[in-house]
């Protein structure tokens, strides 16, 4: 059922395409996505793109897991840790991460780094903030259990605290998975002439709308085939 409204879209923007109601040149109609995305596939350009797209992407919130899933759990056990670093926190999140494009092209220059680093910057917040409350609700007779044990807190966390606030955790990361594509993306449409962002800016450029909705669509495709396979790695 979730297909009937993508699909019933797609079929009044076809009509309206072909009733010239929507303009030709900036909607594109969908009958002529598939043979610009058949062109892409077959020459192999667009899986290229999408290649370095997702590894940009992939690297980002692999970082920003890392980080974040272990200064969140310190965080959710230790609350006056969390006291000292909120005006930390409170300060770096709310800028934008596209404002460390600039930084990160003197840092990295036009590589995947560049992107991956600009991404994972996005994607730390979201998984420090609910790694944290996952931690901070686990239930503390569990943890009492570790410290009984003679466990150092390292492995409190490892053996305790991470298992017990996993499904919270995955919320996180899935959530982060959506704003690594976003920010990868951008990247790659306003600095970094690579991947399926930059594909996107040259098409239109060169006034080839179709190639331009072709490109988003199989963002998107390739985005919910993403996230549905963390949604399955998470109910497992």
């Amino acid at each position: 059922m979730g297909a009937i409204f993508p699909v019933s879209l797609l079929a009044i923007w076809e009509i309206l395409s072909r009733m010239e109601i929507l303009s030709a040149d900036g909607f594109s109609r969908p009958s002529r996505w598939i043979p610009a995305l058949g062109r892409g596939l077959a020459d192999g350009s667009l899986l290229v793109q999408t290649s370095q797209t997702f590894a940009a992407a992939a690297e980002a919130l692999a970082i920003a897991a890392a980080a974040g899933i272990a200064l969140g759990a310190l965080f959710g056990l230790f609350r006056p840790l969390e006291r000292a670093a909120q005006l930390t926190v409170d300060a770096l999140r709310p800028i934008p991460s596209v404002a460390l494009i600039p930084l990160s092209l003197l840092v990295f220059g036009f590589t995947r780094e560049m992107s991956a680093a600009v991404a994972a910057f996005a994607c730390f917040w979201p998984i420090l903030l609910v790694t944290a409350a996952a931690v901070r609700g686990v239930d503390a007779r569990l943890l009492e259990v570790g410290r009984m044990l003679g466990f150092p807190v390292a492995k409190i966390i490892v053996k305790f605290a991470l298992p017990a606030a996993l499904p919270g955790i995955l919320v996180g990361i899935r959530v982060a998975a959506a704003i690594a594509i976003v920010v990868t993306v951008t990247t790659e449409i306003v600095a970094n002439p690579r991947g399926l962002g930059h594909a996107m800016t040259t098409a239109a450029e060169t006034l080839q709308p179709d190639v331009v909705w072709a490109t988003l669509a199989w963002i998107g495709v390739v985005g919910w085939l993403a996230n549905f396979g963390l949604e399955r790695l998470g109910r497992r």
